[in-house]
């Protein structure tokens, strides 16, 4: 492709990205032999790519020894290798065909079958793929908390959730601040907390806000951290994380997205997925684990997804519903969007929050940013700069909805029809309240 026409599709694709612009640019850097470049744009591509495509892909990352090029493409695609190899082979790419099953099995093990194998040995019977001996990992570099510590807050940064506060100074915090006396009564600072709710309402603020309470540090762990391509090394992650914090403590471990750590392992894909679930049970409450002073907090949108194993006395035994702003808390929030920003002094946010029922903050933060847009379209327009006015709120909440109401729908069900212990009795109370 020309280059004038690539730069072209390239602005294009920052302008409004897809997957279709994305593929161009992949294919254009796959045919310049820039795997690199090509590598940045993997993740934008759908999922049913053209087999040429993926072959393409496939072969210039593993001759450039593009791991992580070809990771992502073996992830997405829906391309079986057996197909994959079919297809090299029909085009008498047969070394291709041998280089790529070699990757396969040296990448991800799992996805080698025995189709596969049959039709690569069919075709070179006295090659065997070379095995890349794996050297065994540093977990204690790997793991260095360092890398997840991140900044903390207090309760004064998180608007409205004034019962949820109560209970968690309550129930987390006083351990943490008076440990003498809880030690007296035999109770211990630390646990499992997880926070549950609609996406959009602070769940993470508020996690931020508990570790800096409690004046304990805080230690977000995403999912890529935890899991791994390699059977058992999920496991030693966890059990290396877990370690380092409970020499750091007090700290707080925060795993954002939980279900995707946590899920029913009647649903697991694999055995893995239950060996990595097992394992953290066992770091959370094992025989030989002292986890005092560390907090467990975690936060997720679908809670009837969470193995019930976890939810027991000892594990995650404490349970708070974050729901959707109340009017009060929507007027500070949208204030708090619209600080720094050239705005009308009568903007009465008062009448907008009794306008945004259901909508989480980051339906509000969403509202000012559409607001910001009518403002810039009008300086453009009258060739002059406008402040954010009421009009620019009124317009942009005409094309704003609140992101909520499905899942508080699903919620409702599950309260209905599956509150094991009163598990959703906060979220029965919520829709009685808000008439949901």
């Amino acid at each position: 492709m020309d280059s004038s026409i690539l730069e072209g599709v390239l602005l294009a694709y920052t302008a409004s990205p897809s997957s279709s612009l994305a593929k161009i640019i992949v294919k254009a850097y796959v045919d310049a032999k820039d795997i690199e470049r090509a590598a940045q744009y993997l993740e934008a591509l759908d999922t049913d790519l053209e087999l040429e495509l993926v072959a393409g892909i496939l072969t210039l990352a593993v001759q450039t020894q593009h791991k992580n090029a070809a990771l992502n493409i073996f992830s997405q695609c829906e391309h079986t290798p057996k197909a994959l190899i079919q297809y090299l082979l029909d085009k008498e790419q047969r070394p291709g065909a041998i280089m790529i099953y070699a990757a396969i099995i040296e990448f991800i093990p799992e996805l080698a079958s025995d189709e596969a194998n049959d039709l690569i040995h069919q075709a070179a019977p006295t090659v065997k793929p070379k095995l890349r001996v794996i050297e065994k990992k540093d977990y204690a570099e790997v793991t260095d908390l360092t890398r997840y510590k991140e900044a903390t807050t207090n309760f004064d940064d998180v608007v409205g959730l004034s019962d949820v506060k109560k209970q968690i100074h309550k129930k987390i915090i006083l351990p943490f601040q008076k440990p003498s006396l809880f030690q007296r009564f035999k109770k211990k600072a630390g646990g499992g907390v997880l926070l549950f709710g609609p996406p959009g309402c602070g769940k993470t603020l508020l996690a931020r806000a508990t570790a800096g309470q409690c004046n304990a540090q805080f230690f977000n762990i995403e999912v890529s951290d935890v899991l791994d391509m390699y059977i058992g090394e999920s496991e030693q992650k966890l059990h290396a994380i877990f370690e380092k914090a409970r020499a750091q403590t007090p700290s707080v471990l925060f795993f954002d997205e939980f279900e995707a750590l946590a899920g029913k392992r009647e649903h697991a894909r694999n055995s893995s997925t239950s060996n990595t679930i097992s394992q953290f049970l066992t770091e959370l409450d094992g025989f030989a684990q002292n986890n005092h002073g560390v907090l467990v907090l975690a936060s997720t949108n679908v809670p009837w997804n969470i193995d019930p194993a976890f939810l027991r006395p000892g594990r995650f035994d404490r349970m708070f519903f974050i729901p959707p702003p109340d009017a009060q808390a929507r007027s500070a929030i949208l204030q708090h969007h619209m600080d720094g920003r050239p705005c009308q002094a009568d903007i009465d946010f008062t009448f907008f929050a009794q306008k945004t029922g259901g909508f989480s903050g980051a339906d509000l933060a969403n509202l000012i940013e559409m607001a910001a847009d009518e403002a810039i379209e009008d300086s453009i327009a009258m060739e002059a700069e406008q402040d954010i006015n009421t009009t620019h709120l009124k317009t942009a909440l005409k094309d704003c909805r609140a992101t909520t109401t499905e899942w508080l729908t699903t919620a409702r069900n599950y309260a209905r029809y599956a509150n094991d212990g009163g598990r959703y009795n906060d979220v029965i109370d919520f829709l009685k309240k808000h008439g949901k």
